[in-house]
């Protein structure tokens, strides 16, 4: 594919939108190589992906874009001449950010807005017009015939009824009827994007952003869809780890997990509103793999001084042969934007892929991607890694 192609990002100013797009400026001029990403693996190299180069990029946020240069200073990327070049490159586009949209976000998200990058309405169709209108406007200008819509922003509150977004005709009636309170901002995209004919991706745990109701809609409009929540950490490895335990026959008794991390998603988490939809995210592997449900329970702690990189540690208690009790524990420390940037740019590839082969609806081969895959109930990453390798034996055969 020598195309260009939009990939246009909820959240454009954050650290993860800023690394995914200077990874991607970097890996297409061979200033690095593509680590991390499984587009770029010998396994998938018969795949018709999109030349990251072909890439553009653009999007939303609720407040203004900071250096870039000290983004990928943060996350250990200092070559200086490097970091001139593509630096340019990010604030050229984060020079054209949309406003973002608000409407019901929650407190922890409202505190960290800026004025002048809300579009400030109190319709939820005019909001969702205004969000077309962008996406039409960057075709435009651009001269793009494709697009694929990424939410990277900050987790929201859950839903306080999920029920509402069961069906297509249940949000449609949300929105004729105005109903803000039962809405959140991620809706607000992913509505608008599916009916742009854009893939749509949740990279979030945010509620608004995938359900049933959107699904439909995506079938409706011919347009993939995947989702939800990024798996790039603890959650990765809990996925790798446990089938071991249901394999061998060993019982979970408990497992503990503890985080903490320093950037704006760590701080947003800390709100007990947003930090609950994320523990739902994170916490319902575990009864999937195993069978049953053990003692668990994952927090999350905000430590500014880390700044992008973040420790997981998670305690295991299990027993054994004639009922002894052992135990495993492991730490996992990474930088949080440098574990998802690939992903995200493999995801976009994806993305690119099914709209050129006319796929629509949740793209459930997708599932090892992400925490809470939508769609599919298996979460073990060895089997769910396997029905990528199917889908791409296909689309290459």
């Amino acid at each position: 594919m020598s195309s260009k192609y939009g990939v246009m990002f909820v959240g454009l100013c954050g650290h993860l939108s800023t690394t995914a797009m200077a990874g991607a400026m970097a890996v297409a001029k061979k200033l690095c190589p593509p680590i991390g990403m499984i587009s770029e693996t010998e396994k998938f190299k018969a795949m018709p992906f999109a030349d990251l180069s072909g890439f553009v990029f653009g999007g939303w946020d609720i407040r203004s874009c900071s250096d870039s240069r000290k983004a990928l200073k943060d996350i250990g990327f200092d070559d200086i001449d490097q970091l001139i070049e593509i630096s340019k490159n990010l604030e050229a586009i984060q020079s054209r950010t949309f406003p973002g949209i608000m409407l019901n976000a929650g407190e922890a998200i409202s505190n960290i807005s800026q004025q002048a990058h809300v579009f400030k309405t109190d319709r939820i169709s005019t909001a969702i017009d205004k969000v077309r209108d962008d996406i039409e406007n960057f075709k435009l200008e651009n001269g793009l015939e494709k697009v694929v819509v990424i939410n990277l922003a900050s987790t929201e509150p859950l839903m306080a009824n999920p029920e509402d977004l069961s069906s297509c005709a249940s949000i449609q009636r949300l929105i004729a009827a105005n109903r803000i309170d039962g809405i959140r901002p991620s809706l607000v995209y992913a509505q608008a994007a599916i009916t742009s004919g854009c893939g749509y991706i949740n990279f979030t745990p945010s509620e608004g952003g995938f359900s049933q109701g959107l699904v439909e809609l995506a079938k409706e409009y011919r347009v993939p869809v995947m989702g939800s929540d990024g798996k790039t950490g603890e959650t990765l490895v809990k996925s790798a780890l446990a089938p071991m335990f249901a394999m061998r026959n060993l019982e979970v008794l408990s497992w503990e997990g503890y985080n903490i991390l320093g950037n704006m998603d760590g701080k947003i988490l800390q709100n007990a509103e947003n930090g609950s939809t994320k523990i739902k995210s994170k916490d319902r592997l575990l009864p999937h793999i195993l069978g049953y449900q053990p003692h668990s329970r994952v927090s999350i702690d905000y430590v500014p001084s880390l700044g992008d990189r973040k420790t997981a540690w998670d305690f295991i208690h299990f027993q054994g042969f004639l009922n002894t009790k052992m135990t495993l524990q492991f730490t996992w420390q990474g930088c949080d934007s440098a574990l998802a940037a690939p992903l995200v740019l493999d995801l976009a590839r994806f993305g690119i892929l099914a709209m050129e082969r006319g796929e629509s609806g949740v793209m459930s081969h997708m599932a090892s991607f992400f925490k809470s895959p939508f769609g599919i109930d298996e979460h073990s990453l060895e089997k769910q890694f396997r029905l990528l390798e199917e889908y791409c034996q296909k689309v290459s055969h």
